[in-house]
């Protein structure tokens, strides 16, 4: 098992159609964007993806940007394989990307989930994250 941040140069075929696989576990309602776009440099989007072999088998996005308030970054679809649930993969994922935040020199790091998702939640306080006292509003366009 190896957890990697993917690059542009090495997308294939195979592991677009892996990736998206995974993520319908996610959300299958959800129209996916093609990662040749996620991973435009001027989207600047890290995506880390834990690899058995040659199968995807988890993914996890860092979407990073500044603000006056600082740099951030927002974590995005987290998502393990459902036969390979279990084994700290998400942990180790989510360690990857923490590990590119702070060589990027961000100041905090966000992310949302939903409240009924217990073992995430578990997982992201056991990284130290907390819950802010604040409202999230959203416009879907």
């Amino acid at each position: 098992m190896e957890i990697e941040l993917l690059q542009s140069t090495k997308l294939t075929l195979s592991i677009q159609d892996q990736v998206s696989k995974i993520y319908e576990q996610l959300n299958p309602n959800i129209v996916q964007r093609p990662l040749v776009q996620i991973l435009q440099n001027e989207n600047k989007v890290i995506v880390a993806v834990c690899r058995e072999q040659e199968a995807v088998i988890g993914i996890a996005l860092l979407a990073t940007y500044t603000v006056i308030s600082g740099h951030r970054g927002m974590v995005e679809d987290v998502v393990v394989d459902e036969a390979h649930r279990g084994k700290g993969i998400g942990r180790k994922l989510m360690q990857k990307l923490l590990e590119e935040a702070k060589y990027r020199n961000l100041d905090e790091v966000l992310l949302f989930t939903g409240h009924h998702r217990s073992a995430a939640i578990n997982l992201y306080k056991s990284l130290g994250f907390t819950l802010r006292e604040s409202g999230l509003y959203n416009l879907k366009l």
